[in-house]
């Protein structure tokens, strides 16, 4: 009988295929030119990040944009930041410029009435004056 590196020559290895064991992977969020949708904060937690790298989370269930950010040992981190949609501005307004604000008459006060309390503001400072120096004069007569 031939040998063949140790092997007889009619001897053949058994071939054993690998098991196929299915791969999990996270199911990638929505995408949509470059803006990543998760759903809620859950989703915004369980959103895997690199280390090293921070990513802008859209919530695609209220307004939220979620930061999460991975330090270099890729401990994650994460900032919640709430937005609001402003009005728009006439289409003739200088660029950057806001709306003008909405004034409303009940959120200030008369010159009747910031006088009447000027007034009692004044005649409380006489009575603490008129206080103090009922104390003075009565510590000065004590101490002679």
């Amino acid at each position: 009988m031939a040998y063949n590196n140790g092997f007889p020559a009619t001897y053949q290895p058994m071939y054993y295929p690998q098991q196929f064991q299915p791969q999990i992977t996270q199911q990638p969020a929505q995408q949509n030119n470059g803006i990543i949708w998760v759903q809620g904060e859950a989703g915004a937690k369980s959103y895997l990040v690199a280390p090293n790298t921070t990513v802008q989370l859209w919530d695609s269930e209220s307004q939220c944009i979620y930061l999460k950010s991975a330090d270099a040992s890729g401990m994650p981190s994460m900032k919640i930041l709430d937005y609001t949609i402003r009005n728009q501005t006439p289409a003739n307004a200088p660029v950057g410029a806001s709306p003008a604000p909405t004034i409303n008459a009940q959120d200030f006060a008369l010159r009747t009435d910031l006088d009447a309390l000027a007034g009692q503001i004044n005649a409380l400072r006489a009575e603490i004056d008129s206080m103090t120096t009922k104390r003075t004069k009565k510590e000065a007569a004590t101490n002679e």
